[in-house]
Formats: C-alpha cells, sequence, structure tokens
C-alpha cells in the first residue's frame, strides 16, 4: 500500500494512456536507477550478482498486489481503481475497472480500489478490497465479485489492504485505514484499531492482532505455521512473525526483522507486500526496495528499483520476481524457487 510519505505521480491522460498500452518486453532500464545490495554472502545463493531489474510497464498511480495465474500476471492500481494483466506474449491491458468499489464518487474514500490479491479456490482470485470495505473472491470468466467478510463485530472493516491464504482455506487479512481520506481520523472509520484477521472457510471473522499502526503486507511460511506481518509505519518498519497452531490460532508473536536503520529519504518505501520461496526465504518490500530475508530472521541484501516497491509475487517458472513499483511494473530473475512452483531442474 501507499505509504504516507509517497507521492502519488499523476500523469496527464494521453501520457498515462500511452504508457498503460505498452506491448509485451522490456523497457530499456534508465541509467542507475536498479541495482543489488548484498549485505551478507548468502544474498548471491537467492539473487545473482549479475541480476538485471526490468521494467515492463509504466504510467499508474500505484501499482500494487501482484498475482501470477497460469500464463500472466494479474495486479491492481488502488488509487485507479483498475485490475491490470501482464503477459509476455500479450503485455499490457486492463482486466477489471472498476476493481473495488462501484458506487457514485465519494469523498471518503482515498484509494477506490481493490489492493493484495492471492490465488483462491478453483481458479478465483481473493480480493483484499480497499474501495469496497471488504474481502471478497472473483472469478476471472465472469469478473463476478462474491463477498466474503464485510464487518468485525457489527463494525465495517476500515480499508482490507492484503490476504494469504492457507492450504485448508483459511485466510488471514490486515486492514489498515489507508483506504480512507484521513487515514485514523476519517469520520467514517468504524472500528478504534487497525487489525490483522484470520477469516474461517465457514465465514467466522476472528481478530489476531489490534495493535499494530499499520499492518499491511501478510505472507505464510512454507510449513503454514508462521504468519508474518509487515507495519508500514516509519516510526515502527517492521515485521512481526506470529506461530499459528492447527486451528490458526496466535500462540506467540515476536519481532522477526526491523528496518529503523534503513528509512530515509534515499530509501523510498516501507514495510509492504512480501513472497515466500520455497526454502522460506522471504522477500519483503520495505525501506529502498524488496529487502530479503533468510528464514531465521537474518538480512541478506535488497533488489533495488530506484522507487518505492509496494509488492512482489513470483511467477513464469517460479524464479521471476515480479515487483509493483510505485508506477511501474518490473521484474528480476532469481535463484530461489517461488513457494507453490515446480522445484526447477
Amino acid at each position: 500500500m501507499r505509504h504516507l510519505s509517497t507521492r502519488l505521480l499523476v500523469l496527464p491522460f494521453a501520457a498515462l494512456l500511452a504508457a498503460c498500452t505498452t506491448p509485451g518486453g522490456p523497457i530499456p532500464e534508465e541509467s542507475g536507477t536498479a541495482g543489488l545490495t548484498a549485505w551478507d554472502p548468502g544474498f548471491h545463493a537467492v539473487v545473482a550478482p549479475d541480476g538485471r531489474v526490468e521494467r515492463l510497464a509504466q504510467g499508474f498511480a500505484w501499482a500494487e498486489g501482484p498475482v501470477w495465474l497460469r500464463d500472466a500476471l494479474l495486479f491492481t492500481d488502488v488509487p485507479g481503481n483498475r485490475i491490470h494483466r501482464w503477459s509476455e506474449a500479450e503485455g499490457l491491458s486492463v482486466f477489471l475497472e472498476p476493481s473495488g468499489y462501484t458506487g457514485p464518487e465519494r469523498d471518503t474514500l482515498r484509494e477506490p480500489g481493490a489492493n493484495g490479491l492471492y490465488p483462491g479456490p478453483d481458479g478465483s482470485v481473493l480480493l483484499a478490497d480497499s474501495g469496497s470495505r471488504m474481502v471478497a473472491r472473483l472469478d476471472p470468466a465472469t469478473r463476478h465479485k462474491t463477498p466474503l467478510a464485510t464487518h468485525y463485530d457489527g463494525r465495517r472493516f476500515n480499508s482490507p489492504n492484503d490476504l494469504v491464504r492457507r492450504s485448508d482455506g483459511t485466510v488471514f487479512f490486515t486492514d489498515p485505514p489507508y483506504g480512507l481520506k484521513g487515514l485514523d481520523a476519517s469520520p467514517v472509520k468504524e472500528l478504534p484499531f487497525n487489525g490483522v484477521y484470520r477469516l474461517d472457510p465457514d465465514g467466522r471473522v476472528v481478530l489476531l492482532d489490534d495493535g499494530l499502526s499499520f499492518p499491511n503486507g501478510i505472507a505464510l511460511s512454507p510449513d503454514e505455521r508462521t504468519l508474518y506481518v509487515a507495519n508500514s509505519d516509519p516510526e515502527r518498519p517492521v515485521w512481526m512473525a506470529y506461530t499459528l497452531d492447527a486451528s490458526g490460532d496466535v500462540g506467540d508473536r515476536r519481532l522477526f526483522a526491523d528496518a529503523s536503520d534503513l528509512v530515509g529519504d534515499g530509501a523510498p518505501g516501507l514495510p509492504d507486500g512480501m513472497a515466500v520461496a520455497a526454502d522460506g526465504t522471504l522477500f519483503a518490500t520495505g525501506p529502498g526496495g524488496v529487502l530479503v530475508f533468510a528464514p531465521d530472521g537474518t538480512r541478506l541484501g535488497r533488489i533495488e528499483t530506484g522507487k518505492a516497491v509496494a509488492n512482489c509475487a513470483f511467477g513464469d517458472d517460479g524464479r521471476t520476481l515480479y515487483m509493483t513499483s510505485d508506477d511501474t511494473l518490473a521484474r528480476v530473475r532469481v535463484r530461489a524457487t517461488g513457494l507453490g512452483f515446480a522445484p526447477a531442474p
């Protein structure tokens, strides 16, 4: 999700249209805007030292929520209220508009579109629908959206931001106030906190944590026993780890990593979306790009696009990391294999 310190890029309509219809294939990289930083020798076992960041498409207000479906990438533009599709063969197209809120324009909404996406059952897509203030399921064939959760304790969610699905059908999601004008001070914010939740297969919503200021990105470890949550707060830019039991209840919680030393004007972005490799390596967007952590929390290195990176996801054969970075869609080949992809030969 776009942070308080991140500017909203505004382009003339003609320029926006031209940028958003870029055909397949990478855009020539601008000199000095991308790179890799290694803090630990283990970084290059995950990302090759000659790895190259490629820009694929540009012109979005704030790109987010990438998810790989079969042979293409879907991702959101939250202020633009669109879901885009990108593939190597067909390039960029608008997949769904509006992606979130569908009613008349409301001056209470800061970001009306859907945000985080995640693969659902039977080829569906799960949406953290920021603008409609709900968690929903989308049928990609019909574009029909089914609400799954809209309230907690009789009160509307703030603006669901990101979500992840466990193999038993349990969904975990975050609910900061980023979709509302005024954020925590919004007059339409009904909950007094910003929560981390569990949505059970039977529809029951359970609050797991109400103590984070801006819970944002969320991910599961390969064994599904650890839930990672990013806190997008410049005063506390951390990732928390929650131990889960079989029912999805939290046994304990701990600080997984802290990026306080990286926050600054030269490192755009804050803890946000995440992707997990099959070996447990965590690719976590944060100050300066995508931070790469070993499963024990050791900070290995950083993938840099030159802009704030909101989210990331594995695609292709599982060894391409796609990154939604401010107004840009980018990618980099890595040595790790994404969770859920067949191991590389």
